[in-house]
């Protein structure tokens, strides 16, 4: 290189373009840069659910893999516990509250500079509340002993945690999928249905002011999920009616092969209902977030090649149409290697071949799943 083409190079970046060969940096390929930065570019966080507690195949914690946290690390700028701060593992009993867990996890990822999410202060089927608290004596004044107990609950696990939570989902699942009506539990029955939801929202409010607060439940975009949407609807109304602070609606977003319904191996056909509830929604001045993104597979082909594309057709097509919204401003994936998913126990696939529902494989490579993630956040707009 002679002297004229090593001044060239000096003056450099803002000229890249005049660059000769053999001095201008290669381009920088989109599927190289970590998830949370790209999505930081269009004003998007992205981050993951890790756990110490486990269950089944997954009983080893994944927190305690150093593989995993380096991955977590590498690419998440938010954290989120799979299970630490449900009430069934936070508080088994009325007397005790075990916050080490989640204590744990939350100290490292302020230490990486993560922002942390809260999930959930309450779970709202009867099933997924602690045995004591569906056995529990409420007295002769049943609504007044409910509402102490949802206050001591609250105010309890706010104060502890303070302002590491930046968002809270304040109530998870209220909605039954199969009739689109609010689900009861043993506080629904002492106080109304949805005045317990507006007393979670108040608490969560007063004891948590700093945080946002969603509303959370898994409603998706496939056929079997009208009555559900629609339930949805009614509720985020009603929020507005009463003027419960309800800041945002969280889409946990488990696609493919559903509860509720098969979405199959294509996203034809979902679309159009998928961006009227959307709309709906956001006409409505709620901020939306993608809580607990995965693909079901249990009903894609065996072959890993062609199942890991149809994956990544429906994840970017499904990636595309609801990040296209501006309020969308977090993305969480549900586990981000696939031996860590919960959809291994709950949702084998008949073959038993285990499920491939995430963006990394058992050997922590790079699928076709993770470059659809980057792919649809590059191509995005960028929030405000």
């Amino acid at each position: 290189m002679n002297r004229r083409e090593a001044a060239k190079c000096i003056l450099g970046a803002g000229a890249a373009l005049l660059l000769p060969a053999g001095c201008a940096s290669p381009p920088e390929r989109v599927v190289d840069v970590p998830l949370d930065r790209l999505a930081q570019r269009k004003g998007l966080r992205y981050g993951n659910a890790i756990g110490i507690a486990g269950s089944g195949s997954r009983a080893q914690s994944r927190f305690h893999d150093p593989r995993y946290r380096a991955l977590m690390q590498r690419e998440c700028g938010v954290l989120v516990a799979e299970n630490e701060t449900k009430w069934q593992h936070l508080r088994p009993r009325p007397d005790v509250f075990r916050f080490e867990q989640a204590d744990e996890m939350f100290a490292w990822a302020r230490e990486r500079g993560m922002l942390v999410r809260g999930h959930t202060l309450m779970w709202q089927p009867s099933k997924w509340l602690p045995k004591w608290v569906n056995e529990h004596d409420f007295g002769a004044q049943p609504a007044r002993e409910a509402e102490r107990l949802l206050v001591e609950h609250v105010s309890t696990v706010c104060r502890h945690f303070g302002a590491t939570i930046s968002s809270y989902d304040v109530v998870n699942e209220a909605v039954d999928p199969k009739t689109g009506e609010l689900r009861a539990n043993v506080f629904t029955q002492r106080l109304g249905a949805h005045e317990e939801l507006d007393l979670m929202f108040r608490l969560a409010r007063e004891h948590a002011p700093q945080a946002q607060l969603v509303y959370n439940d898994y409603m998706s975009w496939g056929d079997g999920y009208v009555k559900h949407r629609a339930g949805v609807l009614d509720l985020l109304h009603e929020f507005r009616r009463r003027g419960t602070p309800v800041q945002a609606l969280g889409l946990q977003s488990h696609i493919g092969a559903t509860e509720d319904g098969s979405e199959g191996t294509s996203a034809r056909g979902y679309d159009a209902e998928w961006r009227r509830f959307l709309d709906e929604v956001t006409a409505m001045g709620y901020d939306l977030l993608i809580t607990e993104f995965d693909v079901n597979d249990r009903e894609f082909p065996g072959d890993v090649a062609r199942r890991d594309a149809s994956v990544a057709a429906i994840g970017k097509a499904y990636l595309d149409l609801t990040l296209s919204y501006p309020r969308v401003r977090t993305l969480m994936t549900w586990g981000m290697v696939d031996p860590t998913s919960w959809l291994q126990d709950r949702y084998p696939r008949p073959d038993g071949l285990p499920q491939r529902p995430n963006p990394y494989d058992a050997n922590y490579g790079p699928k076709a799943l993770r470059t659809a993630i980057a792919e649809a956040m590059h191509a995005m707009p960028v929030r405000a």
